[in-house]
């Protein structure tokens, strides 16, 4: 006992953290990935890496199974915690921490392997009593495969494999491979890895350190949530047959050039790395290249509080906000939608930096705080010639598209591929920036949202979630996540807001 416990202290000094934000949660979701950045607490990428689940936003009833499996994935010694407010945020992480390093909550923990109401941990001891004697009428969830259905939960699996998705350099694409299978050469699976740095000298950037998060497409993207071996097993057997997760096997289908491979059906989303919290794709792919692309359903299901659109929610309801306040939102929204595309296209240094000159913004920091340091990364990711080659020619959408589709903002300015809108942020970002200082009152109407012109009736997310069907037929899986990120529709906008969440 005494050596157990000594490795268990041992383990929880620098636990790795899986953040998991669920719709309405994006406020938490911030005050978690900075106070992790303060501590130096690392992001795990995969549940068997990560020895602390951090839910961060409102209990959301359909995410419920995902996070079952995603925590019966993780292997012991484990923590959960659930934070709701970003006040709640540092005694939850201090909180987890302590349960990593106390065999008496490990070991009941493991008795209790996912209880739906309280989230994965089930803290109320009424509660962990009813869930244990519903898992045992469930079929025994600690023998065998409980109730994950992929193997022994607390077994720790290994990431490897090798591959090329198709966008070359580093690359953090896709759903976390959450199983940590081996991937095939050409599709999605497994960890890349390709040293190097940009063609400016920049170590760490484009090109460097590719991991991919595409890896296992089943894993927490979609209701199944995330058991299965949807990128292995499923490969041969018949259409009717189901695997373990509740994705059905592939089966046979003529791709576009007559001939027949295996189709398999595959959910992206709604819990995934660097994804917009909540948004399902389901999919349709024949090898690595998606065949058929539907959306999910796009309402998170409750009213939530679209963080990044609250100053043009108050000023629609005619509360007085200066134009220099919702400036600063937009350009931090933007900042946050850099650093997602960085993560994916495998920039992490870079992304470090969008994410905290976004935290500078959100801070009341003063533009001439700001705006050299800002200068200075969008000088360095415009110009990176390793990111432009890695993103070129990506879900191109023409300004005449975008207007048709309904879409306004950078998207629609922008005209062109990934670099086009992602250039497109960055110089916003600086005009934003420049603008921190004006007290002018915000006229809803002449000043668009971060995603474009703000409609309560139709948010511009809606329009962006809407060409993402047609831009995803016909590409690779990896480029597949460069086209979600360069566009980030907010699905939190597509709940009908309310004005007193927006006041809160």
């Amino acid at each position: 006992m005494g050596l157990t416990a000594a490795l268990m202290r041992a383990a929880a000094a620098r636990p790795q953290v899986l953040l998991v934000t669920s719709p309405g949660g994006t406020a938490v979701r911030l005050a978690v990935e900075a106070e992790l950045r303060s501590r130096d607490w690392p992001l795990a990428s995969t549940p068997a890496g990560a020895d602390v689940m951090v839910v961060a936003g409102p209990d959301c009833p359909r995410l419920r199974s995902a996070l079952g499996r995603l925590w019966q994935d993780m292997p012991q010694p484990r923590a959960y915690v659930r934070a709701t407010t970003a006040d709640d945020v540092p005694a939850l992480l201090d909180a987890g921490r302590a349960c990593l390093s106390s065999p008496d909550r490990q070991r009941a923990e493991a008795r209790t392997p996912g209880c739906e109401d309280e989230g994965p941990s089930g803290r109320d001891d009424e509660h962990r009593e009813g869930c244990e004697g519903e898992h045992r009428e469930e079929g025994q969830a600690e023998s065998g495969h409980g109730r994950s259905g992929g193997g022994p939960r607390d077994q720790v699996h290994r990431e490897s494999g090798s591959g090329d998705l198709g966008s070359g350099g580093e690359h953090r694409s896709g759903g976390v491979d959450h199983e940590g299978h081996e991937g095939h050469e050409g599709s999605s699976g497994g960890e890349h890895r390709s040293g190097g740095a940009d063609h400016e000298g920049h170590h760490g950037g484009p090109g460097g350190e590719r991991r991919n998060a595409d890896a296992d497409p089943q894993g927490p993207q979609g209701p199944q949530g995330h058991g299965g071996h949807g990128g292995h097993g499923g490969h041969h057997g018949s259409g009717d047959m189901e695997m373990p997760g509740g994705v059905p096997m592939a089966e046979p289908g003529e791709d576009r050039d007559g001939l027949t491979l295996d189709r398999l059906h595959l959910p992206l989303g709604p819990v995934l790395a660097d994804w917009p919290a909540g948004l399902v794709i389901r999919v349709v792919l024949q090898g690595d290249v998606i065949q058929q692309a539907d959306l999910g359903e796009l309402s998170a299901g409750r009213v939530t509080d679209p963080f990044w659109a609250r100053p043009w929610i108050l000023a629609s309801a005619g509360e007085p906000v200066a134009v220099g306040e919702a400036v600063r939102r937009r350009a931090a929204a933007r900042l946050d939608s850099l650093g997602r595309l960085l993560s994916v296209a495998g920039w992490p240094a870079e992304a470090v930096t969008a994410r905290r000159l976004r935290d500078d913004l959100l801070e009341e920091a003063p533009s001439s705080v700001v705006l050299g340091r800002s200068e200075r990364f969008a000088r360095r990711v415009g110009r990176s010639r390793t990111l432009y080659w890695l993103t070129r020619g990506i879900g191109p959408v023409s300004t005449a598209d975008a207007r048709a589709a309904g879409v306004s903002g950078p998207a629609a300015r922008a005209g062109g591929d990934v670099p086009a809108r992602y250039r497109q942020w960055l110089t916003e970002v600086l005009d934003d920036v420049r603008a921190l200082g004006s007290t002018a009152p915000l006229d809803p109407v002449a000043w668009e949202s971060p995603r474009g012109r703000w409609d309560a009736e139709r948010p511009p997310s809606a329009a962006l979630a809407g060409l993402l069907p047609g831009l995803l037929v016909g590409a690779e899986l990896g480029a597949a996540r460069l086209v979600v990120a360069s566009l980030d529709p907010d699905p939190d906008e597509l709940s009908a807001p309310s004005l007193e969440a927006a006041r809160g």
